[in-house]
């Protein structure tokens, strides 16, 4: 049995959840959450918790019971306090710039990188190197920063690229004139 899956998850005030089928809606006063469900687990709302059960004891249902869970938990705690994540750019003329639903990123390439921003994500920019994304879709932040980063990621030599606020890169020492 998932440890992480038999837990019930708390419904906070101000906060529905609504189980029609295989499908869920999250609701707050400023958020709306809908994710599909798998059809190996069962999800129900009672007693102000969301219990989520296996449909049966296959091994896609062991597999997707604990994940649906805790899904679930971050589509209600976004819905309460949407999640964050800051992307600092480190490098001589590197720099952010937001235009519209575009962010566009200077990175030492030969082009200027242009990246859709999705609506439910809302993006800043401070000083032209640090970008904060604002969503209550972990899921849908995590994959934009994701890609953000991935068009440069701190490199170990010099620091230079992108990294997530916090992130330690290890740095190596580079080659010596010795010959």
């Amino acid at each position: 049995m998932s440890r992480i899956g038999k837990k019930p998850i708390a419904i906070p005030a101000g906060v529905t959840v609504k189980v029609d089928g295989l499908r869920i809606v999250v609701e707050s006063k400023s958020n709306k959450l809908e994710r599909d469900l798998h059809p190996a687990v069962k999800v129900a709302v009672e007693g102000g918790q969301v219990t989520v059960e296996r449909a049966n004891e296959e091994r896609i249902a062991r597999a997707v019971h604990g994940l649906t869970r805790t899904l679930i938990a971050n589509m209600i705690e976004g819905c309460q306090k949407p999640f964050e994540k800051t992307l600092e750019i480190t490098g001589v003329g590197y720099r952010a710039e937001l235009v519209g639903t575009m962010l566009k990123l200077q990175l030492g390439l030969s082009h200027e990188v242009q990246h859709p921003i999705p609506s439910s994500v809302k993006c800043s920019v401070d000083k032209q190197v640090t970008v904060k994304l604002v969503s209550p879709d972990k899921d849908l932040l995590g994959q934009v920063a994701a890609e953000i980063r991935s068009y440069r990621p701190a490199e170990p030599y010099k620091g230079k690229g992108i990294k997530y606020m916090g992130e330690k890169i290890r740095r190596k020492e580079g080659k010596t004139g010795a010959g």
